[in-house]
């Protein structure tokens, strides 16, 4: 199995959990655990603009990440359901050289990375999880129930 395939598996595999845990949030995304946390609405905004970062990165060879103010929750749950679809057709049509070609990730107009874009897409898949763990752990304060991800919670026996 190539990395690409092993991507793609990951990601059909990964993106419709996001979904469950995105649709388990209550309106209200104003939480934060911690005064240097990031608010609910921070974490599912950049999980949105990460899959966009990856689709850029794949038409054009770079992304650059803007500050933006996030939209609605059902508006960024529209974007991530779309994005990701959008993101797996494209890899799935994307050769090995474009895969092994690097791209680069700005900041505010600063090269912050220049990696193959394997690694890039491999890189934000990680970063994303990570994320999804942190927002995960938002939900029971939030008043939301945890759904199942790698298996049974204590809300959503995954069955």
């Amino acid at each position: 199995m190539t990395l690409k395939e092993f991507y793609l598996k990951r990601a059909k595999a990964e993106f419709p959990v996001f979904l469950k845990v995105l649709r388990a949030l209550p309106p209200d995304l104003s939480y934060k655990p911690h005064e240097r946390s990031p608010s609910a609405q921070q974490l599912v905004w950049t999980l949105t603009s990460e899959l966009k970062a990856c689709i850029d990165v794949i038409d054009t060879g770079k992304a650059d990440w803007t500050d933006a103010t996030p939209p609605a929750l059902d508006e960024m749950i529209g974007m991530y359901e779309k994005w990701s679809n959008e993101l797996v057709d494209k890899v799935s049509k994307a050769d090995d050289a474009a895969l092994d070609k690097n791209v680069q990730f700005l900041y505010q107009g600063a090269v912050i990375m220049d990696v193959p874009a394997t690694q890039f897409l491999w890189d934000f898949m990680f970063d994303a999880i990570h994320h999804r763990g942190q927002l995960s752990s938002y939900l029971r304060p939030m008043g939301g129930k945890v759904p199942s991800i790698y298996g049974p919670s204590a809300d959503d026996p995954g069955m």
